[in-house]
């Protein structure tokens, strides 16, 4: 991912000392394991932490690069770094071992770390829309389905619906990350002929991670299909509710607005410009995540007990989908935070329509009285669309049907006009959303 939408904390993840650190380890404990065992000789367990456990800087960096370059091979070529650094002692290194196990392993080393870093930009999300939604809860505003004014809802209950959902991919990124968090030391073709399982075990529980029930000498990549569908699920919930901002903020409707810093410029071309393009960046992020998704899947179908079509792909994605994801909760976080919010604007469009979002209280209202549900709805569409045509109040054109009259007088109808008749739920909804809505 370019440095424009990265962030260091998860860059580093993917950086070539924190990988090589991990390959480290993994050799490191599993020649511990193998030297309890008496496969190898406990002092060469000794020297490989001794001589080889410094960190992975430029300069070993650049070793492990110029030794691929002759041997075109990533884990021959840190292996050859190691034992030139360990001494004789290393030939005890990778015993047993293929490659897919460290590779393999190590990737789901760093997966967890990066899950780790977004359940943390998770947390601040949903701490963001919980202190917005409860600010907002009452702040009466237009519902809107395709895109036409629909009932009145509040701002608060718009947030709330969007901390439910982030607080369900929380959930659903914890199990991604257990699902993940898997290792195999395995050994060709996964059937454990040349190392005991009980290294398998020693290396997991030193790495923090659980043994693969069956590693066909790769861990199964429904593992890494579901974490990457995971990513992109959240990254459409990013989305979401950018776009929902987005929407709030065309000039016709500013009910909403992205903070607008000081210095800032929104058009090279006019100076008026106050452009979401925090939110639009957003959606441009979204799309790059869920890009991951489909090689994800795709890679579940190796080929037997394994082959490498995965690991091109998984380069790539691996770090892009993370890095992209860990930025955009971020920036998403910080969006939320700084919100305008814009009252006025808000019971300006809710009267826009003369009343119109009141009809479905009305259409009620008169089958309560007697009326059938499609006489009804005939004589409230029709006074309806009037006020589409002519921006007639709606109030007064039912105060003038004798259809409407006949069954509802003047007070009557003045009463269905009555806001607070559709918040009388916000207080149940976040009660669910929350735990305690008087907070």
């Amino acid at each position: 991912m370019i440095p424009r939408y990265s962030r260091p904390r998860m860059t580093a993840i993917w950086e070539p000392a924190n990988r090589f650190r991990i390959w480290f380890l993994i050799e490191a404990h599993a020649v511990d394991a193998l030297a309890e065992l008496g496969v190898v000789p406990a002092a060469a367990a000794r020297a490989v932490w001794e001589r080889g456990d410094t960190p992975y800087s430029a300069e070993r960096i650049a070793r492990i690069d110029a030794i691929e370059a002759e041997t075109h091979h990533d884990v021959i070529a840190f292996l050859t770094e190691l034992a030139e650094r360990v001494g004789d002692e290393a030939r005890f290194v990778h015993q047993g071992m293929t490659s897919s196990d460290v590779l393999d392993t190590c990737f789901a080393v760093q997966l967890s770390q990066a899950a780790d870093l977004l359940l943390e930009d998770l947390d601040g999300l949903l701490a963001a829309l919980e202190r917005r939604a409860r600010e907002t809860k009452d702040l009466v505003c237009m519902g809107r389905s395709h895109a036409i004014h629909a009932e009145p809802t509040t701002f608060g209950l718009k947030l709330a619906g969007f901390h439910a959902e982030f607080a369900r991919n929380r959930a659903r990124l914890e199990a991604a990350r257990r699902d993940i968090a898997t290792c195999a030391i395995s050994g060709p073709v996964g059937t454990f002929a040349t190392v005991d399982p009980s290294v398998e075990a020693h290396v997991a529980e030193r790495l923090g991670l659980t043994p693969e029930p069956v590693s066909t000498q790769v861990i199964p990549r429904d593992r890494h299909a579901m974490f990457f569908a995971t990513l992109g699920v959240i990254a459409s919930s990013v989305e979401r509710l950018a776009t929902e901002i987005r929407h709030l903020q065309r000039t016709e409707v500013r009910e909403t607005e992205e903070y607008f810093a000081p210095g800032q410029k929104g058009s090279s071309a006019m100076p008026h410009k106050r452009n979401p393009v925090l939110t639009e960046n957003l959606t441009g992020l979204a799309r790059v995540v869920r890009a991951a998704v489909t090689p994800a899947l795709e890679n579940v179908a190796l080929w037997h007990e394994r082959d490498i079509s995965h690991s091109s792909t998984e380069r790539v994605i691996g770090p892009d989908a993370t890095i992209a994801l860990d930025f955009a909760l971020a920036r998403l976080t910080g969006v939320v935070e700084k919100l305008l919010v814009y009252p006025e604007a808000m019971k300006e469009n809710l009267n826009r329509l003369g009343g119109l979002i009141h009809s479905q209280r009305v259409l009620l209202a008169l089958t309560q009285a007697g009326v059938s549900r499609e006489d009804a709805y005939r004589i409230v569409q029709r006074n309806a669309m009037k006020v589409w045509e002519t921006r007639t109040p709606f109030l007064g054109l039912l105060k003038e049907d004798a259809e409407v009259t006949r069954h509802l007088d003047a007070t009557a109808l003045e009463g269905l006009f009555d806001l607070g008749y559709h918040t009388k739920g916000v207080d149940a909804i976040f009660a669910r959303v929350f735990g305690d809505a008087k907070r």
